[in-house]
């Protein structure tokens, strides 16, 4: 039996997260209906300020959605809330993690390119060629590519891509590396396995405009978290030193 988990942080989120649930529900039903396959969908609200949370458990008590866990915390951010997730999923069986985020700027349908090749790969991960939210966010994406060259030496397509299909195994294995409490765990995690040179896919996806609600974060809370993070890439590289891949 292969289990999947697909896994979305949430904050403040109530314009969306009823739409991004029923878009990629299906997705769930799918694969549960196939031989020897399960999955689950899990959401945690990051103590949103909005109804995030009671829209979220409204629909699951609404019926229908029974391969649903709507989960909350407190606030931690972003990166926090993914480590959560990603930990939650590891921890109830998931065999691969599947993690996107809740505001519906991602198609389901790219998802299936993946589940197609999930024996072939360790990692899949897409990158947003034409991405559709604003000019800031196309020049953090390229910064932090910049990044990671200069700290892991490694040069990854996309490394922040809320769209990626990873094994248990070799997730875990990195995880183990990264601060507990790290903000930017997309990026290291890709980074990571390239430099790790895990088996790794990287998918052109489309990446569309916010389908509702107010982006929470601005340009001084990414330099804030870019700051931070590179003192903890420092942290991860003196880490790695002492830890070896995981391969089968």
């Amino acid at each position: 039996m292969e289990k999947f988990y697909f896994v979305m942080p949430a904050y403040n989120e109530s314009a969306n997260i009823e739409t991004t649930i029923k878009q990629w529900y299906p997705v769930v039903e799918r694969i549960n209906g196939m031989e020897d396959c399960e999955a689950v969908l899990a959401i945690a609200n990051d103590g949103s300020k909005d109804n995030t949370y009671e829209v979220m458990t409204a629909l699951k008590a609404k019926g229908g959605f029974d391969h649903f866990e709507p989960l909350t915390k407190k606030n931690g951010g972003h990166g926090q809330t993914v480590l959560h997730l990603y930990r939650h999923a590891i921890a109830n069986g998931a065999d691969y993690v599947f993690q996107t985020d809740s505001d519906g700027q991602t198609d389901p349908e790219e998802f299936w390119q993946m589940f197609e090749h999930r024996h072939d790969y360790d990692f899949q991960i897409g990158y947003r060629k034409g991405r559709q939210d604003g000019s800031s966010r196309v020049f953090v994406t390229k910064t932090l590519r910049l990044v990671v060259w200069l700290m892991f030496h490694e040069w990854v397509t996309d490394a922040n891509t809320p769209f990626r299909l990873m094994q248990r195994d070799k997730l875990q294995a990195i995880m183990d590396v990264i601060p507990e409490d790290y903000d930017l765990c997309n990026v290291a995690i890709a980074a990571i396995a390239v430099k790790w040179k895990y088996a790794i896919k990287f998918y052109e996806i489309t990446f569309k405009p916010r389908q509702g609600g107010v982006n929470s974060i601005n340009m001084k809370r990414i330099f804030k978290i870019g700051w931070k993070a590179l003192g903890d890439f420092r942290k991860i590289n003196a880490n790695l030193k002492n830890k070896s891949p995981k391969h089968d």
